[in-house]
């Protein structure tokens, strides 16, 4: 009996310590990258059971918007709080988060037309590379996702249209579409456009614009990406992000689009991310 009694008490303590495990943020990493020729700064968020497994994870790049730096899915997106309720009820599965800064030194997703803020570049031959080694990542594209918001939504965009050999699925929230015209680019472009001929600063805006890349995706690849697309009806990013879906309808790419009662907030933003962390997690497990 006491062997019984002994045996459920474990049982219990085991259960009690599985229920209260929570995920790890780490939020002021840093690796040396030579392509920025600087320090750059990241942050993680690590599952409950990661410590204790010696498994690999499914792993989600989440970017920041303009204004924020790797803490901001962190302290105002609360992605612990959201991310390990959501992996306790069952509608995520244990993942990896990783949390890049693009806005120490100059900011942005994208390659700078002047040659002299090269972040796509950072980010796939160096900061990619070297957290999927440095943590237990699977390194298939199905076990891959990238998302964000404003900025980083558009960084959602281009990254997973321009690689979608690499993402699985892409949720740009909120998001900048990038420059629509020569004029859009002008405004966010810089002082120095006078160094380039107006086709050579229209093929940058056909390379980073993402209504010009959907176009041109070839029949074979419109279902390379599940896409996850959320703006709400205030905010004052709505037209790129309705623009995008009426293209995609057009076309017949397979896409989600949600509109919901919101602006530009973090209020908005926190009510996502739960979606999108299903979202991707339906990816990770298709077949």
């Amino acid at each position: 009996m006491n062997k019984i009694l002994l045996l459920v008490a474990f049982c219990f303590a085991l259960n009690i310590s599985s229920f209260g495990q929570t995920g790890k943020v780490f939020d002021n990493l840093s690796m040396k990258s030579e392509i920025l020729k600087s320090e750059r700064k990241f942050a993680i968020y690590l599952p409950p059971d990661y410590e204790s497994s010696q498994r690999s994870y499914p792993v989600l790049y989440l970017l920041h918007g303009a204004g924020d730096d790797q803490t901001g899915w962190v302290q105002f997106g609360e992605v612990l709080r959201i991310t390990d309720n959501a992996i306790k009820d069952g509608s995520a599965t244990p993942m990896i988060i990783v949390m890049p800064d693009a806005n120490t030194g100059t900011r942005g997703y994208f390659n700078h037309i002047n040659g002299n803020w090269n972040y796509e570049d950072f980010f796939f031959n160096e900061l990619m590379p070297y957290v999927e080694k440095t943590y237990r990542i699977k390194s298939e594209k199905r076990y891959r996702a990238v998302a964000g918001l404003s900025m980083g939504g558009g960084g959602s965009f281009m990254y997973a249209l321009h690689h979608p050999e690499l993402f699985s699925s892409a949720c740009p929230l909120s998001a900048y579409i990038g420059p629509r015209n020569m004029e859009d680019f002008k405004r966010f472009g810089g002082n120095d456009l006078d160094k380039y001929s107006e086709d050579q600063i229209q093929s940058y805006i056909d390379n980073h614009n993402a209504i010009s890349l959907v176009k041109n995706i070839p029949e074979d690849q419109k279902r390379a990406v599940k896409w996850f697309i959320d703006c709400g009806d205030d905010d004052f990013l709505y037209e790129g992000n309705s623009l995008i879906h009426i293209e995609m309808k057009k076309l017949e790419i397979p896409h989600e689009y949600r509109v919901r009662n919101g602006g530009h907030t973090w209020t908005y933003w926190r009510e996502s991310l739960p979606v999108v962390l299903s979202f991707v997690s339906d990816t990770f497990h298709q077949n």
